[in-house]
Formats: structure tokens, C-alpha cells, sequence
């Protein structure tokens, strides 16, 4: 198939555009470099079957292709709150030109979603069918909101106009070509691990996250794209739930790192809990995490070696 990845040459899209491209497809790639990286994507640009565009999804595009990837928006912290309004245009534009484009050619389009569409949970598992405590005013809206109005406009071409569509909810995931100044735990942790820098955890450590390793939620892309079972929204990220404490005693140990933790206040509006509920994932898709943390952290850290 030609298939189109928005967001391409970014931590994700990168990932997804390789696994593409070894299933035997065409792939464009199509990135504004905001937050993504040519380096992420030099190993393909030979390749005959890849083609890379530098063009924001806010403007309009138009390719003939079979199936499309929508990954643009900038995903942690401190890229989609440096500018708050372009984050929700990307999130709020970028569906719609996606959208409208697999209306004209008949393409089956992918929603990349987020766990953020939950909020700050009342609910511990998160299902699908929880809809979530977001703060709609906040520091981080730009970013929940703006993937909560995205799945509105997925669903709504799916009812109005009969678009093949795919939603998934991403859960934090972590892995090689992760931006080292993104702001997410475990870009940090690893970074200031390998620069002898104290690890900063916020408020107490005691706060939970589930780390999914990046070839694990890929599979799960082309899983949920592949089949005509469910159009979701389905959870994608590892059940296994870890504290911030024992994220940064595992990276210490792993980068053999004379680093110390120091304790920082939380950020507004940032989340106690977030562990996805996968039973939907498994039902529909056989989809579980196989990569261990320990063996992910492995990786992930052989490759900030080469970047810090």
C-alpha cells in the first residue's frame, strides 16, 4: 500500500515509518520538523519506497494514498506548551485535513490519540469508556483538549460521512530517537543520569505511570489499522504500573550513575494515576506489551549515549 505518515520524522512517526517500510509498503512522510527530526528518518531517505515532505498538517495537502497515519502534534510538556494555540491548531486543523483527505480518496484514517484525553483520572484502571477529568482551561489543555476535540471530529466523519476511521489512546511510551530535551520522565531521568545531574522527581516519587516500550505500541498501530473489528477508541500502553521512585532507582542502576534524587513540587493539573485498561486491546487486536522495562531502559539508554 502508499501509505501517509503525518508527524513521520518525529520519536513515533519514525518508528512507524521503519516498520512500514519493512512490511513492504510506501510510506510519505510528512513533518514540519517542530518537533521531529531529520535525523530521526536519514537511514530512509535512500530508500525508493519513503518520501519525505516538510509541510505542516494546519495547511491543506493532497497525495493519493491507501491508508493514513495522523502523529503530528507535539506531545510533551514543554513542546506543546512553547506554544499553546499552533498545539490545539495541529491537534484541531491537522484532523480535519486528515480527515477530509481520506474522505476524497477513500483511505482508512488513524487517529494517534492520547491518555491525556483522561485528565487527572477518578477512575484507576483507565477503560475506553471513562470519559475522563481534564481541565479545560488549563496549562496542559492546549494538548488534552485538543486530542479530545480531534476523536469529536473522528467520530463525527465516521457517522456523517462514512470515513474508515481508527482511534487509538497512546499511554506513555518510551524508546530510542525520544527527544532529549522533551520533558517526559524518562528522557530526563536518563539524560541528567548520564550528565551526573541530580534526577528531579516531582512531589513525593509516589505518582504512577506505565511505560510501554516504542516496537511494542508500533505493533499495536499496525494491529488496530489492520483490522475491521472495532474502530476503537482502543487503549495502547503496558498495564505494569511503576512509581516515579522506582523509575529513577531502575535508571540510576542501569546508567551505574553516581546521580542523587531531589524532590521538586508537582506541576498544575499533572496526573496522580495512569495505568491503561488493555482488556479491549487483547479482545480485539491478541495486543499485549512483551518488552520488559528493564530491557527497554537498556535501549533506550544506549542510545542517549550517543546523544548526550
Amino acid at each position: 500500500m502508499r501509505i501517509l505518515v503525518t508527524g513521520g520524522a518525529g520519536f513515533l512517526g519514525s518508528h512507524l515509518c521503519d516498520r512500514l517500510l519493512a512490511d513492504g509498503h510506501e510510506v510519505v512522510c510528512l513533518d514540519n520538523l517542530f518537533t521531529g527530526s531529520k535525523d530521526n528518518i536519514t537511514h530512509l531517505l535512500a530508500n525508493p519506497n519513503f518520501e519525505f515532505v516538510r509541510h505542516d498538517v494546519i495547511d491543506p495537502f493532497k497525495y493519493e494514498v491507501e491508508q493514513i497515519y495522523n502523529l503530528a502534534c507535539p506531545a510533551s510538556p514543554p513542546h506543546y506548551q512553547y506554544n499553546p494555540i499552533k498545539t490545539t491548531k495541529t491537534s484541531v486543523m491537522g484532523a480535519i485535513n486528515c480527515l477530509g483527505l481520506a474522505k476524497r480518496v477513500k483511505a482508512r484514517v488513524f487517529q494517534a490519540s492520547t491518555s491525556e484525553v483522561y485528565g487527572d483520572p477518578t477512575v484507576h484502571p483507565q477503560p475506553e469508556s471513562y470519559w475522563g477529568n481534564v481541565n479545560p482551561i488549563g496549562r496542559r489543555s492546549c494538548y488534552d483538549e485538543g486530542k479530545r476535540c480531534a476523536e469529536t471530529l473522528f467520530f463525527d466523519y465516521y457517522r456523517e460521512n462514512k470515513v474508515d476511521i481508527r482511534v487509538v489512546r497512546i499511554f506513555n511510551t518510551y524508546g530510542p530517537r525520544m527527544h532529549p530535551n522533551d520533558g517526559r520522565v524518562v528522557s530526563n531521568f536518563i539524560v541528567q543520569a548520564l550528565k551526573g545531574e541530580n534526577l528531579t522527581v516531582y512531589g513525593d516519587g509516589t505518582q504512577t505511570r506505565s511505560f510501554c516500550y516504542v516496537d511494542d505500541l508500533v505493533e499495536g498501530f499496525v494491529r488496530l489499522m489492520n483490522q475491521t473489528e472495532t474502530v476503537g477508541p482502543i487503549n495502547l500502553g503496558n498495564p505494569g504500573e511503576f512509581t516515579m521512585l522506582e523509575l529513577a532507582e531502575n535508571v540510576l542502576k542501569l546508567t551505574k550513575s553516581k546521580s542523587k534524587i531531589v524532590h521538586k513540587p508537582l506541576p498544575a493539573d499533572d496526573p496522580k494515576q495512569r495505568q491503561p485498561d488493555i482488556t479491549l486491546a487483547r479482545k480485539y487486536l491478541k495486543w499485549e506489551p512483551k518488552v520488559p522495562l528493564a530491557e527497554g531502559l537498556k535501549k533506550t539508554i544506549a542510545y542517549f549515549k550517543t546523544k548526550v
